[in-house]
C-alpha cells in the first residue's frame, strides 16, 4: 500500500529510507535542474576535485530543460526529460551526496544499485504535464552553464511538486512491480 509524503529539501538518508516504490511525494523547497550536458560538466568537476556550483548533499536534481517563461512567470513548461541519458552520471552524483533525481522512464541497473548503496531515490514526474508542473515552480535562477540555454543548471523553488517513487533504497522498481502484477504465471 503506497503512502503520501510531504518533504522539504534538502532530504536525508533517513527520509529516503522511509520511501517505497509507489509512494507519492509532494516536494517543497530548493531543487536543481540538470540534463546530460550539465551532468557531464558536473561529474567532470567532481572527478577533478573541484567545487560544484551547488551543494550536492541532500539535493534533488530534476532532469528538465524548461521553456522560456511567459511574462510574470518564473519558468515556462517544465516537463521531465527521459532519464536514461543521465544513467552514466547518476551513480557519481549519488555517491557524492545527492539524494534524489526526478525524470521519466526507467533507469539501468547501475543507477538502481547506486540508489541502494547511497540511499538515493529516483522519482518519476508525469511526462506531458510540463505546463502544470511549471506552475509548481515559484522561482528559477540560472546558477551555472548559461551557455547551455534550457539545459543550464538552475536553482528552482518548488511548492507541492508531485512525484512518484520509482526506484527506492531497497532495490524496488515501480515499473517492474507494475508488470509483475499483470504477468501470467
Amino acid at each position: 500500500m503506497s503512502k503520501t509524503y510531504n518533504l522539504t529539501t534538502p532530504i536525508t538518508k533517513e527520509q529516503t529510507r522511509e520511501l517505497k516504490a509507489g509512494d507519492i511525494v509532494y516536494l517543497n523547497g530548493t531543487i536543481f535542474t540538470a540534463r546530460d550536458a550539465a551532468h557531464k560538466k558536473l561529474v567532470d568537476l567532481i572527478e577533478a576535485g573541484k567545487d560544484l556550483p551547488f551543494d550536492l548533499e541532500g539535493s534533488i536534481i530534476y532532469f528538465v530543460g524548461p521553456t522560456p517563461p511567459k511574462p510574470g512567470d518564473p519558468i515556462g513548461s517544465a516537463g521531465p526529460t527521459t532519464s536514461y541519458r543521465m544513467d552514466s552520471y547518476s551513480p557519481t552524483m549519488l555517491k557524492y551526496g545527492s539524494k534524489g533525481m526526478i525524470g521519466k522512464g526507467k533507469r539501468n541497473q547501475e543507477v538502481k544499485d547506486a540508489c541502494k548503496e547511497y540511499d538515493g531515490i529516483y522519482f518519476g514526474a508525469t511526462g506531458g504535464a510540463g505546463a502544470l508542473l511549471g506552475k509548481k515552480i515559484t522561482s528559477a535562477e540560472v546558477i551555472a552553464y548559461p551557455e547551455l540555454g534550457p539545459e543550464a543548471v538552475r536553482r528552482i523553488t518548488v511548492k507541492d511538486f508531485p512525484v512518484t517513487v520509482i526506484n527506492d533504497t531497497f532495490g524496488n522498481d515501480l515499473y517492474q512491480m507494475g508488470r509483475e502484477k499483470y504477468e501470467i504465471k
